[in-house]
Protein backbone atom coordinates (compact mmCIF):
# COMPACT_ATOMS: atom_id res chain seq x y z
CA UNK A 1 0.00 0.00 0.00
CA UNK A 2 1.51 3.38 -0.94
CA UNK A 3 1.36 6.47 1.25
CA UNK A 4 -1.44 8.00 -0.79
CA UNK A 5 -3.66 4.97 -0.31
CA UNK A 6 -2.81 4.69 3.40
CA UNK A 7 -3.73 8.27 4.21
CA UNK A 8 -7.13 7.98 2.52
CA UNK A 9 -7.99 4.65 4.12
CA UNK A 10 -6.83 5.87 7.52
CA UNK A 11 -9.20 8.82 7.30
CA UNK A 12 -12.10 6.57 6.37
CA UNK A 13 -11.33 4.39 9.41
CA UNK A 14 -10.98 7.33 11.80
CA UNK A 15 -14.42 7.13 13.40
CA UNK A 16 -14.14 3.40 14.05
CA UNK A 17 -10.84 3.66 15.90
CA UNK A 18 -11.48 6.94 17.72
CA UNK A 19 -11.62 5.20 21.12
CA UNK A 20 -8.06 3.95 20.85
CA UNK A 21 -6.34 6.45 18.59
CA UNK A 22 -6.61 9.97 17.33
CA UNK A 23 -6.28 10.55 13.58
CA UNK A 24 -6.13 14.05 12.20
CA UNK A 25 -7.71 14.11 8.73
CA UNK A 26 -6.90 17.43 7.16
CA UNK A 27 -8.37 18.62 3.86
CA UNK A 28 -6.29 17.76 0.80
CA UNK A 29 -3.52 20.30 0.22
CA UNK A 30 -2.25 21.44 -3.14
CA UNK A 31 0.83 19.49 -4.23
CA UNK A 32 4.08 21.24 -5.09
CA UNK A 33 4.37 19.42 -8.45
CA UNK A 34 2.69 16.74 -10.55
CA UNK A 35 4.63 13.62 -11.57
CA UNK A 36 3.82 11.73 -14.76
CA UNK A 37 5.07 8.22 -15.45
CA UNK A 38 5.35 8.04 -19.24
CA UNK A 39 5.85 4.37 -20.13
CA UNK A 40 5.86 3.72 -23.86
CA UNK A 41 7.42 1.81 -26.75
CA UNK A 42 10.50 3.82 -27.69
CA UNK A 43 12.64 1.12 -29.32
CA UNK A 44 12.10 -1.63 -31.89
CA UNK A 45 9.56 -1.74 -34.77
CA UNK A 46 6.91 0.16 -32.82
CA UNK A 47 9.19 2.95 -31.62
CA UNK A 48 7.83 5.63 -33.96
CA UNK A 49 4.41 5.29 -32.34
CA UNK A 50 5.68 5.84 -28.82
CA UNK A 51 7.91 8.70 -29.97
CA UNK A 52 4.93 10.48 -31.54
CA UNK A 53 2.84 10.08 -28.37
CA UNK A 54 5.76 11.35 -26.27
CA UNK A 55 6.36 14.35 -28.51
CA UNK A 56 2.67 15.23 -28.58
CA UNK A 57 2.45 14.95 -24.80
CA UNK A 58 5.53 17.11 -24.31
CA UNK A 59 4.10 19.75 -26.64
CA UNK A 60 0.95 19.79 -24.53
CA UNK A 61 3.05 20.42 -21.41
CA UNK A 62 5.01 23.09 -23.29
CA UNK A 63 1.75 24.84 -24.20
CA UNK A 64 0.99 24.99 -20.47
CA UNK A 65 4.30 26.69 -19.72
CA UNK A 66 5.97 23.51 -18.48
CA UNK A 67 3.20 22.98 -15.96
CA UNK A 68 0.04 20.89 -15.64
CA UNK A 69 -2.87 22.57 -13.92
CA UNK A 70 -0.54 25.26 -12.65
CA UNK A 71 1.84 22.79 -10.98
CA UNK A 72 5.40 22.20 -12.24
CA UNK A 73 5.34 19.00 -14.29
CA UNK A 74 7.93 16.24 -13.93
CA UNK A 75 7.59 13.73 -16.77
CA UNK A 76 9.54 10.50 -16.29
CA UNK A 77 9.94 8.86 -19.72
CA UNK A 78 10.74 5.14 -19.83
CA UNK A 79 10.90 2.58 -22.67
CA UNK A 80 8.71 -0.51 -22.21
CA UNK A 81 10.76 -2.31 -24.92
CA UNK A 82 7.42 -3.62 -26.28
CA UNK A 83 7.67 -6.29 -23.59
CA UNK A 84 4.87 -6.98 -21.08
CA UNK A 85 7.38 -8.27 -18.52
CA UNK A 86 9.67 -5.26 -18.82
CA UNK A 87 6.65 -2.96 -18.72
CA UNK A 88 5.35 -4.53 -15.49
CA UNK A 89 8.71 -4.11 -13.76
CA UNK A 90 9.02 -0.50 -14.86
CA UNK A 91 5.44 0.35 -13.93
CA UNK A 92 6.08 -1.08 -10.46
CA UNK A 93 9.10 1.21 -10.07
CA UNK A 94 7.19 4.26 -11.25
CA UNK A 95 4.39 3.59 -8.78
CA UNK A 96 6.34 2.52 -5.71
CA UNK A 97 9.65 4.36 -5.97
CA UNK A 98 8.83 7.41 -8.07
CA UNK A 99 5.29 7.67 -6.66
CA UNK A 100 3.89 9.17 -9.84
CA UNK A 101 0.48 10.85 -9.77
CA UNK A 102 -0.57 9.78 -13.28
CA UNK A 103 0.64 7.24 -15.82
CA UNK A 104 0.29 7.24 -19.59
CA UNK A 105 2.06 6.35 -22.83
CA UNK A 106 1.41 2.66 -23.54
CA UNK A 107 0.96 1.92 -27.25
CA UNK A 108 0.10 -1.79 -27.38
CA UNK A 109 -2.92 -3.40 -25.73
CA UNK A 110 -1.10 -6.54 -24.58
CA UNK A 111 1.19 -4.28 -22.54
CA UNK A 112 -1.74 -2.25 -21.23
CA UNK A 113 -3.44 -5.44 -20.02
CA UNK A 114 -0.19 -6.51 -18.32
CA UNK A 115 0.32 -3.27 -16.36
CA UNK A 116 -3.27 -2.24 -15.80
CA UNK A 117 -4.26 -4.06 -12.62
CA UNK A 118 -1.13 -3.18 -10.58
CA UNK A 119 -1.64 0.47 -11.54
CA UNK A 120 -5.32 0.44 -10.62
CA UNK A 121 -4.66 -1.36 -7.33
CA UNK A 122 -2.24 1.41 -6.37
CA UNK A 123 -5.02 3.94 -7.03
CA UNK A 124 -2.90 5.70 -9.64
CA UNK A 125 -4.80 7.19 -12.55
CA UNK A 126 -3.89 5.76 -15.94
CA UNK A 127 -4.73 8.07 -18.85
CA UNK A 128 -4.39 6.08 -22.05
CA UNK A 129 -3.01 7.96 -25.04
CA UNK A 130 -3.55 4.96 -27.31
CA UNK A 131 -4.24 1.42 -26.07
CA UNK A 132 -7.98 0.82 -25.78
CA UNK A 133 -8.58 -2.88 -25.07
CA UNK A 134 -12.15 -4.15 -25.07
CA UNK A 135 -11.63 -5.68 -21.62
CA UNK A 136 -11.26 -2.26 -19.95
CA UNK A 137 -14.19 -0.89 -21.94
CA UNK A 138 -16.55 -3.59 -20.72
CA UNK A 139 -16.74 -5.83 -17.66
CA UNK A 140 -13.24 -4.89 -16.44
CA UNK A 141 -13.78 -1.12 -16.64
CA UNK A 142 -12.07 0.70 -13.80
CA UNK A 143 -12.50 4.11 -12.13
CA UNK A 144 -8.73 4.69 -12.41
CA UNK A 145 -8.61 4.12 -16.19
CA UNK A 146 -9.44 6.85 -18.70
CA UNK A 147 -8.87 6.51 -22.44
CA UNK A 148 -8.26 9.71 -24.39
CA UNK A 149 -7.77 7.90 -27.71
CA UNK A 150 -10.44 5.41 -28.76
CA UNK A 151 -11.64 1.88 -28.08
CA UNK A 152 -9.74 -0.70 -30.15
CA UNK A 153 -12.73 -1.59 -32.33
CA UNK A 154 -13.82 1.92 -33.29
CA UNK A 155 -11.61 2.98 -36.21
CA UNK A 156 -12.14 -0.45 -37.73
CA UNK A 157 -15.91 -0.16 -37.35
CA UNK A 158 -15.74 3.07 -39.35
CA UNK A 159 -13.88 1.35 -42.18
CA UNK A 160 -16.21 -1.64 -42.09
CA UNK A 161 -19.16 0.69 -42.60
CA UNK A 162 -17.32 2.53 -45.39
CA UNK A 163 -16.43 -0.68 -47.25
CA UNK A 164 -20.03 -1.83 -46.89
CA UNK A 165 -21.44 1.50 -48.10
CA UNK A 166 -19.09 1.55 -51.11
CA UNK A 167 -20.51 -1.79 -52.25
CA UNK A 168 -17.49 -4.08 -51.97
CA UNK A 169 -18.51 -7.73 -51.79
CA UNK A 170 -15.39 -9.75 -50.89
CA UNK A 171 -12.80 -8.63 -48.38
CA UNK A 172 -9.44 -9.98 -47.21
CA UNK A 173 -8.52 -9.09 -43.61
CA UNK A 174 -5.06 -8.93 -42.05
CA UNK A 175 -4.00 -8.03 -38.50
CA UNK A 176 -1.32 -8.95 -35.93
CA UNK A 177 -2.09 -11.78 -33.53
CA UNK A 178 -2.53 -9.84 -30.28
CA UNK A 179 -5.53 -8.35 -28.42
CA UNK A 180 -5.84 -5.15 -30.47
CA UNK A 181 -5.56 -7.12 -33.72
CA UNK A 182 -8.48 -9.31 -32.74
CA UNK A 183 -10.51 -6.30 -31.54
CA UNK A 184 -9.73 -4.62 -34.87
CA UNK A 185 -11.16 -7.28 -37.12
CA UNK A 186 -14.10 -7.81 -34.76
CA UNK A 187 -14.90 -4.14 -35.14
CA UNK A 188 -14.61 -4.24 -38.94
CA UNK A 189 -16.91 -7.24 -39.20
CA UNK A 190 -19.48 -5.60 -36.93
CA UNK A 191 -20.37 -3.23 -39.80
CA UNK A 192 -19.25 -5.08 -42.95
CA UNK A 193 -21.91 -7.55 -44.07
CA UNK A 194 -20.27 -8.95 -47.20
CA UNK A 195 -18.08 -12.04 -47.54
CA UNK A 196 -14.77 -12.32 -45.69
CA UNK A 197 -12.75 -14.48 -48.08
CA UNK A 198 -9.54 -14.36 -46.03
CA UNK A 199 -8.80 -13.57 -42.38
CA UNK A 200 -5.20 -13.85 -41.17
CA UNK A 201 -3.52 -13.05 -37.88
CA UNK A 202 0.26 -12.70 -38.18
CA UNK A 203 3.10 -12.43 -35.62
CA UNK A 204 3.48 -8.94 -34.16
CA UNK A 205 7.04 -8.73 -35.49
CA UNK A 206 6.37 -10.06 -39.02
CA UNK A 207 7.90 -7.93 -41.80
CA UNK A 208 7.71 -10.30 -44.82
CA UNK A 209 4.13 -10.73 -46.06
CA UNK A 210 4.81 -12.92 -49.09
CA UNK A 211 2.61 -15.78 -47.88
CA UNK A 212 -0.29 -13.47 -47.02
CA UNK A 213 -0.06 -11.71 -50.39
CA UNK A 214 -0.29 -15.06 -52.16
CA UNK A 215 -3.41 -15.90 -50.18
CA UNK A 216 -4.94 -12.53 -51.05
CA UNK A 217 -4.25 -13.00 -54.74
CA UNK A 218 -5.97 -16.38 -54.66
CA UNK A 219 -8.90 -15.20 -52.53
CA UNK A 220 -10.66 -13.15 -55.21
CA UNK A 221 -11.06 -10.22 -52.83
CA UNK A 222 -12.03 -6.85 -54.28
CA UNK A 223 -10.97 -5.00 -51.12
CA UNK A 224 -8.26 -5.52 -48.49
CA UNK A 225 -8.41 -4.25 -44.93
CA UNK A 226 -5.23 -4.17 -42.84
CA UNK A 227 -4.49 -3.24 -39.27
CA UNK A 228 -0.69 -3.13 -39.22
CA UNK A 229 0.78 -0.33 -37.07
CA UNK A 230 4.19 1.27 -37.57
CA UNK A 231 6.83 -0.64 -39.48
CA UNK A 232 4.43 -3.53 -40.09
CA UNK A 233 2.19 -1.37 -42.25
CA UNK A 234 5.13 0.23 -44.03
CA UNK A 235 6.47 -3.14 -45.12
CA UNK A 236 3.09 -4.56 -46.08
CA UNK A 237 2.02 -1.62 -48.25
CA UNK A 238 5.32 -1.60 -50.13
CA UNK A 239 5.00 -5.34 -50.76
CA UNK A 240 1.28 -5.11 -51.63
CA UNK A 241 1.88 -2.48 -54.32
CA UNK A 242 5.09 -4.16 -55.48
CA UNK A 243 3.20 -7.42 -56.03
CA UNK A 244 0.71 -5.61 -58.27
CA UNK A 245 -2.30 -6.31 -56.06
CA UNK A 246 -3.30 -2.65 -55.88
CA UNK A 247 -4.45 -2.89 -59.52
CA UNK A 248 -7.29 -5.25 -58.63
CA UNK A 249 -7.95 -4.62 -54.92
CA UNK A 250 -8.73 -1.39 -53.07
CA UNK A 251 -6.69 -1.00 -49.89
CA UNK A 252 -8.27 0.22 -46.66
CA UNK A 253 -6.84 0.67 -43.18
CA UNK A 254 -7.33 2.44 -39.87
CA UNK A 255 -5.70 5.84 -39.51
CA UNK A 256 -2.54 4.59 -37.89
CA UNK A 257 -1.83 2.19 -40.77
CA UNK A 258 -2.06 5.11 -43.19
CA UNK A 259 -0.86 8.09 -41.18
CA UNK A 260 1.82 10.65 -41.90
CA UNK A 261 4.65 8.52 -40.47
CA UNK A 262 3.74 5.66 -42.83
CA UNK A 263 3.32 8.07 -45.75
CA UNK A 264 6.80 9.51 -45.13
CA UNK A 265 8.26 6.02 -45.40
CA UNK A 266 6.22 4.71 -48.34
CA UNK A 267 5.33 7.75 -50.43
CA UNK A 268 3.36 7.63 -53.68
CA UNK A 269 2.47 3.90 -53.55
CA UNK A 270 -0.04 4.88 -50.84
CA UNK A 271 -2.02 7.20 -53.12
CA UNK A 272 -5.71 6.27 -53.14
CA UNK A 273 -5.66 4.32 -49.86
CA UNK A 274 -8.70 5.01 -47.68
CA UNK A 275 -8.47 5.14 -43.89
CA UNK A 276 -10.50 6.14 -40.85
CA UNK A 277 -9.54 8.41 -37.99
CA UNK A 278 -10.99 10.39 -35.12
CA UNK A 279 -8.44 13.13 -35.89
CA UNK A 280 -6.98 14.73 -39.01
CA UNK A 281 -4.44 17.49 -39.53
CA UNK A 282 -6.97 19.42 -41.64
CA UNK A 283 -9.75 19.54 -39.01
CA UNK A 284 -10.86 23.15 -38.77
CA UNK A 285 -10.73 24.12 -35.10
CA UNK A 286 -8.44 26.53 -33.24
CA UNK A 287 -6.87 23.92 -30.93
CA UNK A 288 -5.98 21.68 -33.85
CA UNK A 289 -4.53 24.48 -35.97
CA UNK A 290 -2.25 25.50 -33.12
CA UNK A 291 -1.24 21.91 -32.40
CA UNK A 292 -0.40 21.07 -36.04
CA UNK A 293 1.55 24.29 -36.62
CA UNK A 294 3.54 24.07 -33.39
CA UNK A 295 4.24 20.35 -33.76
CA UNK A 296 5.70 20.94 -37.22
CA UNK A 297 7.71 23.90 -35.95
CA UNK A 298 9.02 22.02 -32.91
CA UNK A 299 9.72 18.58 -34.40
CA UNK A 300 10.06 19.25 -38.12
CA UNK A 301 7.41 16.76 -39.23
CA UNK A 302 3.66 16.46 -39.64
CA UNK A 303 1.93 15.03 -36.54
CA UNK A 304 0.13 11.71 -36.57
CA UNK A 305 -2.99 10.69 -34.71
CA UNK A 306 -0.65 9.19 -32.07
CA UNK A 307 0.83 12.64 -31.50
CA UNK A 308 -2.64 14.18 -31.32
CA UNK A 309 -3.63 11.66 -28.64
CA UNK A 310 -0.50 12.40 -26.61
CA UNK A 311 -1.25 16.10 -26.84
CA UNK A 312 -4.87 15.68 -25.73
CA UNK A 313 -3.73 13.50 -22.83
CA UNK A 314 -1.56 16.33 -21.51
CA UNK A 315 -4.40 18.81 -22.01
CA UNK A 316 -6.83 16.58 -20.10
CA UNK A 317 -4.46 16.17 -17.14
CA UNK A 318 -3.80 19.92 -17.20
CA UNK A 319 -7.53 20.63 -17.02
CA UNK A 320 -8.18 18.13 -14.23
CA UNK A 321 -5.32 19.33 -12.02
CA UNK A 322 -6.42 22.92 -12.61
CA UNK A 323 -10.02 22.13 -11.69
CA UNK A 324 -9.04 20.50 -8.36
CA UNK A 325 -6.77 23.50 -7.67
CA UNK A 326 -3.70 21.25 -7.46
CA UNK A 327 -5.19 19.01 -4.75
CA UNK A 328 -4.28 15.81 -6.56
CA UNK A 329 -4.41 13.76 -3.34
CA UNK A 330 -8.20 14.06 -3.51
CA UNK A 331 -8.76 11.11 -5.84
CA UNK A 332 -12.53 11.45 -5.99
CA UNK A 333 -12.23 15.10 -7.04
CA UNK A 334 -9.58 14.26 -9.63
CA UNK A 335 -11.77 11.50 -11.07
CA UNK A 336 -14.71 13.86 -11.42
CA UNK A 337 -12.49 16.47 -13.03
CA UNK A 338 -11.11 13.95 -15.52
CA UNK A 339 -14.60 12.71 -16.36
CA UNK A 340 -15.74 16.28 -17.03
CA UNK A 341 -13.04 16.60 -19.74
CA UNK A 342 -13.00 20.40 -19.68
CA UNK A 343 -10.33 20.92 -22.32
CA UNK A 344 -10.27 21.92 -25.97
CA UNK A 345 -9.52 18.71 -27.84
CA UNK A 346 -7.77 18.87 -31.20
CA UNK A 347 -10.61 16.63 -32.40
CA UNK A 348 -13.30 19.16 -31.55
CA UNK A 349 -16.22 17.79 -29.54
CA UNK A 350 -15.07 15.27 -26.92
CA UNK A 351 -16.70 13.62 -23.92
CA UNK A 352 -16.36 10.42 -21.92
CA UNK A 353 -18.87 7.59 -21.85
CA UNK A 354 -19.81 5.75 -18.65
CA UNK A 355 -16.78 3.46 -19.14
CA UNK A 356 -14.30 6.37 -19.45
CA UNK A 357 -13.83 5.80 -23.19
CA UNK A 358 -14.53 8.61 -25.68
CA UNK A 359 -17.77 9.44 -27.41
CA UNK A 360 -16.55 11.19 -30.56
CA UNK A 361 -16.76 11.54 -34.34
CA UNK A 362 -14.91 9.29 -36.80
CA UNK A 363 -13.83 10.48 -40.23
CA UNK A 364 -12.96 8.99 -43.60
CA UNK A 365 -9.64 10.10 -45.10
CA UNK A 366 -7.93 9.35 -48.40
CA UNK A 367 -4.26 9.63 -49.25
CA UNK A 368 -3.75 12.14 -52.05
CA UNK A 369 -1.45 14.97 -53.13
CA UNK A 370 -2.09 18.45 -51.79
CA UNK A 371 -1.73 21.68 -53.75
CA UNK A 372 2.03 21.59 -53.17
CA UNK A 373 2.31 18.06 -54.53
CA UNK A 374 2.95 16.53 -51.09
CA UNK A 375 1.48 13.08 -50.45
CA UNK A 376 -0.77 13.39 -47.39
CA UNK A 377 -4.21 12.63 -45.96
CA UNK A 378 -7.31 14.60 -46.89
CA UNK A 379 -10.53 14.33 -44.90
CA UNK A 380 -13.52 13.29 -47.04
CA UNK A 381 -16.32 13.35 -44.48
CA UNK A 382 -17.78 11.94 -41.28
CA UNK A 383 -18.54 8.22 -40.95
CA UNK A 384 -19.89 8.27 -37.37
CA UNK A 385 -21.20 11.14 -35.26
CA UNK A 386 -20.88 10.90 -31.47
CA UNK A 387 -19.93 7.24 -31.73
CA UNK A 388 -19.47 5.11 -28.61
CA UNK A 389 -18.03 1.63 -28.29
CA UNK A 390 -19.99 -1.61 -28.21
CA UNK A 391 -18.73 -2.67 -24.75
CA UNK A 392 -19.93 0.27 -22.66
CA UNK A 393 -23.22 -1.47 -21.66
CA UNK A 394 -21.13 -4.20 -19.96
CA UNK A 395 -19.42 -1.63 -17.71
CA UNK A 396 -21.07 -1.44 -14.29
CA UNK A 397 -18.81 1.27 -12.87
CA UNK A 398 -20.73 3.81 -10.74
CA UNK A 399 -21.14 7.14 -12.52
Amino acid sequence: MNAHTFSRKACRMGAAVAATAVLTCLPAQAADKVKIGFLSTLSGPGAALGVDIRDGFNLGVQHSGGKLGGLPAEVIVVDDQQSPDAAKQTADRLIKRERVDFMTGVVFSNIMLAVGQPIFQSETFYISANAGPSQYAGAQCNPFFFNVAWQNDNLHEAVGKTVQDKGFKKVALLAPNYPAGKDALTGFKRFFKGEVVMESYTPLNLLDYGAELSKMRASGADAVYIFLPGGLGINFIKQFVGAGLSKDMTLFGPGFSADEDVIRAVGEPMLGMFNSSHWAHDLNNAANKRFVADFQKTYGRMPTLYASQGYDTARLIDAAVRDVKGKIEDKDAVRKALKAAKFDSVRGAFKFNNNHYPIQDYYLRVITKNAQGVVTNRTLGTVFKNHSDAYAPECKMPS
